[in-house]
């Protein structure tokens, strides 16, 4: 059999592997229980055939919601192995966006984890007719529900364990007939000009883009991986579906979110795929960390570091690192450098990756300067999340790397990066229109501005429409300073505005939890997020932070003024992603009168905002936030 989808590769894995590895492993009530390859395939036959007597058949669908747990892929490959399709949802999604992606995608069943997702499918039950049932893993808080909606996940395997049992080979022919061709999920976008939309991925580009990955950077099955981000996002799915299946090494699922940091610890992943936020919270933490430390730890810190950044700086110029210097690092890491690796879970990393957004080149050096092997990638949902990558002793900062084999880069007469390859998708689900502007003769586009340089690595610069161009004609990128502005363990994160304006203003999140504590440290007492944002050494401790990043700005470039905005940037009020993105273009919508106001000349703006809390509830804030005016003689 052929293994063109990856249903067809677990079963060669279960084969080749049977009881002799791990397939997956899951921490419970503080044990870390593993599930061999051979389990890992009982599993998902078990609910294939499940589903199949439920009135699951070829081309239908299943939506999936909760965190990561074994379920989640047992349930997506179990739909594979029927020909149907998967399509992943957001934990953290509101009703109403499961609902539009419930009826958008014409799912006829849904995999949910508790409780708390049980009440979200009911309470728009009405709104979603296609859906036939609603399968839960998690039953805590389920045991009074009588809803002929609601079946539990072990119920729909002993539905297919009977099954079985009177047609022992009809799962392996119903696997056998998958073909590469067919579509194995719809990956919705993060939506950040408006509703998300599904982009269909196949077979064929999953597996390629795993294998043309793991052809660069080689993974093994005796490497460990930890799944803690959204299995809805297509980085997820890269790495903990698609090259686990191709390359049969484990994946480790935490216990809770809130335990993500302690697992990844425990096990010490050898490689890693996150978005920038987490690699910058980590950044973050290290640096408060620091500053807590004793005297003497600081100081090896301030000391090694620097060489660390030398280091780094020689090899991404590809100059030879001097002996001296050599020993010296090498004293950092006995020192240093591996306890704080080994403190975050990055003792035993081989590769680090990061992707789905820019990450600053302070933080990327940082990681570099600690030894840590992180690299950028570049790639969309629409590429099966991954069309270009830093190589192995080719590693810049400013660059995201060089195309994966079986992948062409261009740039367009209008600046736009264009990319053919294997693994590009075949379109947006029920969207003909947005289908005919991604693709143009299997070149896909990707909306973002770059440009090739000498060593043929792409640099990225921003989405092509936020490129923005001052009434001087200076071209900046608004995406480079928020990321040179989030370096700061004290920002979290950072709007920057000033297309067709006179000048640069920013609106800014601080980081709640590395400022509080701050100011704990310096006595200064507050309130609330918002008491904190006004205080006036909050104000002038972040006025620094944008100084610094202002000295490293052409002047038209530079920020002129900012606001600490009252709240945080939230998904639930619709300003983030669910990939926790910012969506620029409502922001900035949202807040245009905050913004209008940055170009005036009052001291302070009031500003009236409706806040929107998870249970529902609304409430209206009301506050005056204090407009900092940069020296730009000084900056």
């Amino acid at each position: 059999m052929q293994a063109d989808t990856l249903p067809k590769l677990l079963l060669g894995n279960g084969r080749r592997y049977g009881k002799k590895r791990s397939a997956l492993r899951e921490k419970e009530f503080g044990i870390w229980q593993s599930v061999s390859w051979d389990r890992y395939v009982e599993a998902v036959k078990e609910f294939a055939l499940g589903l199949y007597k439920l009135g699951f058949r070829r081309g239908d669908k299943l939506a999936i919601i909760g965190d990561n747990r074994p379920e989640w892929i047992y349930a997506e490959l179990a739909v594979q192995s029927l020909g149907g399709i998967s399509i992943g949802l957001y934990q953290d999604s509101q009703s109403k966006e499961v609902s539009y992606i419930l009826n958008h995608s014409e799912a006829m069943f849904v995999v949910v984890e508790d409780q708390e997702q049980v009440d979200k499918i009911l309470e728009i039950r009405e709104e979603v007719p296609n859906i036939r049932k609603v399968i839960y893993y998690d039953p805590r808080g389920l045991r009074n529900y009588s809803e002929d909606i609601l079946l539990s996940f072990p119920d729909v395997q002993e539905i297919g364990h009977e099954y079985a049992g009177k047609n022992s080979a009809f799962f392996e022919r119903e696997v056998g007939k998958g073909q590469g061709a067919d579509v194995a999920i719809i990956c919705y976008t993060s939506g950040t000009t408006g509703f998300p939309k599904g982009a269909m991925l196949t077979h064929d580009n999953l597996i390629n883009m795993a294998a043309n990955l793991t052809g660069v950077d080689p993974i093994n099955e005796k490497d460990e991986f930890v799944s803690f981000l959204p299995l809805a996002w297509i980085g997820e799915q890269m790495t903990g579906v698609a090259a686990s299946l191709m390359r049969g090494f484990t994946v480790n699922f935490p216990e809770e979110p809130e335990t993500v940091n302690d697992n990844i610890r425990e096990i010490g992943p050898h490689v890693m795929f996150s978005p920038p936020r987490i690699w910058e919270d980590i950044v973050s933490r290290i640096q408060v960390q620091i500053e807590d430390s004793s005297w003497l730890k600081k100081k090896l810190y301030h000391f090694f570091m620097p060489l660390g950044y030398r280091v780094a700086d020689c090899r991404f110029n590809k100059e030879p690192v001097p002996l001296w210097l050599r020993f010296m690092h090498g004293l950092g890491e006995f020192m240093v450098f591996s306890a704080i690796k080994d403190h975050f879970g990055l003792l035993r990393l081989h590769r680090g990756y990061t992707g789905g957004a820019a990450l600053g080149p302070q933080v990327f050096r940082f990681y570099h300067a600690l030894g840590v092997n992180l690299k950028q990638i570049y790639g969309q949902t629409e590429v099966s999340g991954i069309a270009v990558v830093h190589h192995d002793g080719d590693v810049k900062y400013h660059s995201v790397g060089r195309p994966i084999p079986g992948t062409e880069v261009k740039i367009s007469a209008e600046g736009e990066i264009q990319i053919k390859s294997s693994s590009v998708f075949t379109g947006y689900y029920n969207n003909e229109d947005a289908t005919k502007e991604a693709l143009t003769d299997g070149w896909l586009h990707t909306g973002d501005a770059g440009y090739i340089d000498d060593n043929d690595h792409l640099v990225v610069i921003d989405r092509v429409k936020y490129v923005l161009t001052t009434k001087e004609g200076e071209i900046f990128s608004p995406q480079y300073i928020e990321n040179s502005l989030k370096f700061s363990m004290y920002i979290k994160e950072a709007v920057v505005i000033g297309k067709d304006r006179p000048y640069v203003v920013g609106i800014i999140n601080i980081d709640f939890s590395n400022t509080g504590k701050w100011a704990e440290n310096n006595q200064l007492t507050y309130t609330t997020y918002t008491d904190l944002t006004q205080k006036e050494e909050v104000l002038e401790l972040v006025s620094k932070e944008v100084i610094r990043v202002n000295e490293e700005l052409p002047p038209a470039a530079r920020i002129r003024k900012f606001v600490l905005l009252h709240k945080e940037f939230d998904a639930d009020d619709e300003e983030l992603t669910r990939t926790k993105k910012i969506r620029r273009g409502y922001v900035e919508e949202k807040y245009a009168v905050l913004i209008d106001a940055l170009y005036g000349g009052d001291d302070t703006i009031k500003v009236k905002d409706k806040v929107k809390y998870r249970d529902g509830r609304q409430t209206v804030v009301e506050t005056a936030l204090a407009v900092i005016l940069m020296d730009m003689e000084v900056a």
